[in-house]
């Protein structure tokens, strides 16, 4: 009933036939809606009623998923009603037109699902018509629908106001206590008379062997008086204080009257054949819940035709309300009325079906006043507007989430007739209601499609209460009593009743909704609405930048966050894509990603330029599957830009850590000098940002993300043991499955006269306690072929010796944090003369071993002969060592202080490099090594 009140209420505010979605001529528009989606269908306001408001709340997942949900929960609903409708005709109007007729119980109802196959597929097909002509039609046939409903109604309460002075005659029969079934006998007593003889009555034969007095008989029936008492005794009889309480009744049990004499005097079992009135079904609160619910689930039928309304704003909120106000006072006083009328055992037996009132309640239709008749009609074509209902609504909403195209494959159905009729959108929708129809029962379905109603009823509270929640700026409900706890606690009800009917089907309901809104989001266009999901994430983000400014990260929360800075030719494309593959390849530490450039010139005039650059480069990561953000600045020189973005990407707690760029190839170049002054300035900026520095050389060689390595190494050159920077970046690299077939093998460089074989036992026994397998091999060279990192490796411990001090550690706790990163605590090194050690290590590499004070170019001089024969050493050994390696990666020593040995800095870090495919180098920031040592 409650479909038929709601389309009214809707009618009466005024539809608009043949123009869906067309603009009331009183409603301004909205200033806060995008110039870009205004006026698009679906994308107005009133077109898709409950899922517009749904996915333009929580985002188009949720709302093509709920969407989704609610129209197949809609296009089976009118299945359902369509078989009400068929089973109503045959079985009260028209007994005669079956065209299958069955030889037993059984048969017949196996008959009779036939006979609702052949005639549901006519009405739906003449449903599918009418629809298809136009909704004017239906609105039209909706005022004769509504009149039916009216004298239904009307006709009950006079039935029950009549009962008061004059019940209806509806006698039953009654065994002691138990309820008996009329079938079988006519009269309700044990003997009868036939000429002069009294013997047995049909009932005396159904308890007893024979109809003569001396027969055999039941105990039960020997016992126990057989009386008629009036089934329905009237408004006047006094019973609504007996019905107050519920009376639940088991299956198989035999209905009994409450206060009838009983003797029972055996504890034998009732035989099944006897003509007792038994439950078929056990009843219980959340049971009755689960029936009753389909019946209301038509309060929103008006609002999926939104797109049909003139002012949709104040016809969806008076309709809804009036048609829940108006189902809920009819079924609740229908309730009174047979809590008045009858006794409560046979008014749990009133077959309710889905989708019908009163339609199969022979108990409703003897109250019914002037004619039972009056029942069967106004059902009938209750049944018959649901089902058009369902089959208007429907297709509307189909064509609302295809127009919107979050679901890639239903766009073919958001197109229709020149005035706006979803034709492709009914025809599926008649294609999926015929389905229902050949099931034919769908006792079994229908619970499912509950769960989609009220899962629908659900998110629309959540979407109410969201954006109350959040204040959002354009939430503006007119409602003046509203409050965000109505929506919360409607929405509290609603799964809750999910679970109170079926438990195992709400999860199913769940389930396939999950479904939906995985793949939208897989497979999904993208939509900005300024959804509340994207609030909520906002606020949740601005929350925890809040509690990370609290103060420094924990060190087992340290993970490399990326600072890429690539660069963008004259096309605004970037120059070397392998770079953001490398950083796809690093993604295993889940860390920040910002991926970063410079534009030279100023920001008014290069504006589009960086636009495009910016839309180039978040096209390459998210072809190289890289999560993260995009930033290109305009700055007057790169160096500054290149300045710029160091000190101020990220937010908050979500800054880098590292900084990830490509070695600069032509340098030498005496035109393009400024390129390796850039380089230079980029890694005394981040040294004194205390950031690390990879570099990557050779980029172009670096494989991308489709290539795979079947087998090789991953070589890592620990020659400054500054930290265990260059133990985490293969331990990440691993993960990926460009590099997951390659070893690990580690190489530490130890002076002659070390204890190399110690040294190799240690450091096999640290990456034990760091659970990484690598080969390690010690490489002894002299120590005059390594000087030039000796400076580098003092200055490293004592900066981090100062950090252990910063992050007030006890002593103990300090100690075993030195020895983890100093050699002389891995028991590594043993020198013959500790005491000239140390002093030689704490002298400045621009001094003399004699202490006699030299010209400063000829100090230059010589600081950069010895870098130079470092270099050329170390790369000999390493090319030895690591010429058919993936990739090596080896410490980055710092640049000279004295900016005039730029250059040769450079040069230094060429021939360290030379003759190596993929290079890595590495410098560590000060504060990554106690992360890997905690």
């Amino acid at each position: 009933m409650s479909q038929r009140f709601t389309v009214t209420a809707l009618s009466r505010e005024g539809a608009a036939p043949g123009r869906p979605g067309a603009a009331a001529p009183h409603a301004p528009p909205d200033p806060l809606q995008s110039a870009r989606t205004r006026g698009l269908p679906g994308e107005d306001g009133r077109a898709g009623g409950s899922y517009y408001m749904i996915s333009r709340s929580l985002g188009p997942e949720f709302g093509g998923a709920v969407g989704l949900c609610f129209y197949l929960g809609t296009t089976f609903a009118g299945a359902m009603y369509i078989l009400g409708t068929i089973e109503i005709l045959l079985a009260y109007i028209f007994p005669a037109m079956a065209i299958f007729k069955g030889d037993d119980a059984s048969g017949e109802a196996a008959a009779m699902l036939n006979n609702m196959r052949v005639y549901g597929t006519c009405v739906l097909t003449c449903m599918a018509t009418v629809v298809f002509v136009g909704v004017k039609y239906v609105n039209k046939f909706a005022l004769v629908f509504l009149g039916c409903v009216i004298l239904s109604i009307l006709a009950i309460y006079a039935g029950v106001i009549k009962s008061a002075f004059d019940p209806p005659s509806f006698p039953i029969c009654l065994l002691g206590n138990r309820t008996l079934s009329r079938h079988g006998f006519d009269t309700c007593v044990k003997l009868v008379v036939e000429g002069n003889e009294t013997v047995g009555s049909k009932l005396w034969e159904l308890f007893c062997t024979s109809r003569f007095l001396n027969a055999t008989c039941d105990d039960y029936f020997t016992h126990n008086n057989v009386t008629e008492i009036e089934g329905i005794p009237g408004a006047a009889s006094g019973l609504i204080q007996e019905n107050l309480w519920s009376t639940y009744l088991a299956k198989g049990v035999i209905v009994e009257k409450q206060g009838m004499p009983s003797v029972s005097p055996s504890d034998a079992p009732v035989d099944l054949d006897q003509p007792y009135v038994f439950s078929d079904m056990t009843s219980y609160f959340t049971l009755l819940v689960g029936i009753y619910f389909p019946s209301v689930t038509g309060i929103m039928a008006g609002s999926n035709r939104s797109g049909d309304l003139r002012d949709a704003q104040k016809s969806i909120p008076t309709g809804t309300i009036l048609a829940i106000a108006t189902t809920s006072a009819v079924w609740v006083a229908v309730a009174v009325a047979l809590a008045v009328c009858k006794p409560l055992p046979w008014v749990t037996l009133v077959p309710l079906r889905f989708g019908e009132a009163v339609s199969g309640n022979l108990v409703v239709g003897t109250l019914a006043w002037p004619s039972p008749w009056v029942i069967v009609i106004g059902s009938f074509f209750s049944t018959c507007g649901a089902g058009l209902q369902s089959l208007t609504g429907a297709p509307r909403l189909l064509q609302a989430i295809s127009r919107d195209g979050i679901v890639p494959f239903l766009r073919v159905f958001g197109h229709g007739k020149a005035n706006g009729e979803p034709t492709w959108a009914l025809l599926l929708t008649a294609c999926i209601c015929e389905i229902g129809i050949l099931i034919a029962s769908l006792d079994e379905v229908a619970p499912i499609l509950s769960m989609f109603f009220l899962m629908c009823y659900m998110f629309v509270n959540l979407a109410c209460a969201v954006q109350t929640l959040l204040r959002t700026p354009n939430w503006r409900p007119r409602f003046r009593y509203y409050h965000w706890t109505l929506s919360f606690l409607g929405m509290s009800l609603c799964l809750s009743l999910m679970f109170i009917c079926s438990w195992y089907y709400a999860l199913v309901a769940m389930l396939i909704a999950g479904l939906i809104y995985k793949y939208i989001e897989y497979r999904g266009a993208e939509k900005e609405w300024g959804d509340g999901i994207r609030g909520l994430s906002l606020s949740a983000a601005r929350y925890a930048l809040l509690r990370l400014e609290e103060g420094p990260p924990h060190t087992k929360n340290w993970r490399p966050q990326l600072l890429v800075l690539v660069r963008v030719d004259q096309d605004q494309n970037v120059a070397h894509p392998q770079l953001l593959s490398l950083t796809s390849q690093l993604k295993a530490g889940k860390g920040l990603t910002i991926v970063a450039s410079v534009l030279e010139g100023t920001f008014l005039d290069n504006h589009p330029q960086a636009q495009r650059a910016e839309e180039s480069i978040r096209r390459l990561m998210e072809a190289e599957k890289v999560k993260g953000f995009c930033q290109v600045v305009i700055s007057s020189n790169l160096r500054d830009g290149m300045s710029h973005l160091i000190q101020s990407s990220g937010l908050g707690g979500l800054q880098h850590n590292a900084v990830l760029v490509g070695w600069p190839r032509s340098w030498r170049q005496k035109e393009d000098h400024q390129t390796w002054r850039n380089f230079i300035e980029l890694v005394r900026e981040t040294t004194a940002a205390h950031l690390a520095l990879l570099v990557t050389k050779n980029v172009a060689m670096f494989p991308g993300n489709q290539e795979r390595f079947a087998e090789g190494h991953i070589d890592v050159w620990w020659i400054v043991h500054d930290g265990g920077m260059l133990m985490l970046l293969p331990f990440l690299l691993r993960h990926h499955k460009v590099w997951r077939k390659c070893k690990m093998r580690i190489f530490t460089v130890a002076q002659m006269d070390d204890n190399s074989i110690q040294m190799k036992k240690d450091l096999t026994t640290f990456l034990y306690h760091l659970r990484i397998t690598a080969e390690v091999e010690v490489v002894e060279m002299h120590e005059s072929d390594i000087s030039a990192y000796t400076y580098e490796k003092t200055l490293v411990m004592e900066q981090r010796s100062q950090i252990l001090k910063q992050m007030h550690l006890t002593k103990n706790e300090r100690e075993r944090e030195i020895q983890s990163i100093t050699d002389e605590s891995r028991g590594s090194i043993r020198r013959k003369n500790p005491a000239n050690t140390r002093l030689r290590l704490s002298v400045p590499e621009e001094q003399v071993g004699d202490g006699e004070e030299k010209p400063e170019e000829e100090v230059r001089n010589q600081s950069n002969v010895r870098r130079m024969h470092t270099a050329v050493k170390l790369n000999e050994v390493i090319v030895k060592k690591s010429q058919d390696a993936k990739l090596v990666l080896l410490n980055m020593p710092g640049p000279p202080r004295n900016r005039k040995g730029d250059e040769n800095y450079m040069e230094f870090l060429e021939v360290l490099t030379e003759h190596l495919d993929r290079v890595l180098l590495v410098r560590g920031g000060g504060r990554e090594v106690i992360t890997i040592y905690s």
